[in-house]
């Protein structure tokens, strides 16, 4: 929806943000609901809000974005100990620590705990990163976690079946076990929807709850030959995969 009047072009804020890659339009009206957009420094939190693209100072927590030039796919093997944030108001180290080299602006796909390592996703394309975090489009996230306690086949028959979540909704997934010494399990998750903070909640329900917990795994992108704290490009295979995956 545009406003030409007396020659200005108004955009609607929810299809600027998209075209800035930050978040599909309805991902866009989530964060604007939420209130971490601003504009001209002024936060809005009402939907249908039309700016100047030509003058208008856009912010997305406090980060200045615009139109992309060029989309970008990247994969990060995050380190533990980071946000998994562009900023973080208490001065804590996020993944732009480790973007550096990196020209163009990119966004996490979902989320990854502060102590949570392992394949994290960047784009500049709101879209696909938008349905790839959305638990209803199911991608397969892989996850290998070391927990407290000798885990059972009991307690993997409990995640499968599927446990409350503190938001309400079920979780479940596949599980095996790794390896087991002493009193600690290394087991591999199989989960298809991602909630927040899913597996923690999972194995703390069946009384194993996570020591240490990486992400091997997400739409079938890993970090194979990636040290912690290095990124690289997808390739185009790759994002055509991930694009085919949830029907772009």
């Amino acid at each position: 929806m545009t406003d030409c009047t007396l020659g200005t072009v108004m955009i609607r804020l929810n299809k600027y943000l998209s075209l800035c890659g930050v978040t599909s339009r309805r991902g866009a009206d989530a964060l604007i609901v939420e209130g971490r957009v601003t504009v001209n420094d002024s936060r809005i939190e009402e939907l249908g809000t039309l700016i100047d693209e030509s003058i208008d100072v856009v912010k997305v927590d406090d980060m200045e974005v615009w139109p992309v030039a060029e989309q970008v796919y990247v994969v990060l093997n995050k380190p533990p100990g980071v946000m998994t944030t562009l900023k973080d108001p208490f001065g804590r180290k996020t993944i732009i620590h480790y973007l550096g080299d990196l020209e163009t602006r990119v966004y996490p796909v979902g989320r990854l705990d502060y102590d949570t390592e392992g394949v994290l996703l960047l784009t500049n394309d709101g879209d696909l990163a938008y349905r790839l975090a959305h638990p209803k489009f199911q991608v397969k996230k892989v996850y290998e976690a070391r927990v407290e306690g000798l885990f059972t086949s009991e307690a993997a028959s409990q995640i499968e079946r599927g446990i409350k979540l503190e938001d309400g909704n079920i979780g479940r997934g596949k599980v095996r076990v790794v390896s087991q010494q002493k009193n600690v399990t290394k087991i591999r998750l199989e989960l298809t929807e991602g909630r927040k903070r899913e597996v923690k909640q999972l194995c703390r329900a069946t009384g194993h709850p996570v020591m240490q917990l990486r992400r091997r795994e997400f739409a079938g992108i890993t970090a194979r030959g990636l040290k912690l704290g290095k990124w690289r490009h997808l390739n185009m295979a790759e994002v055509r995969s991930l694009k085919e995956l949830v029907n772009l």
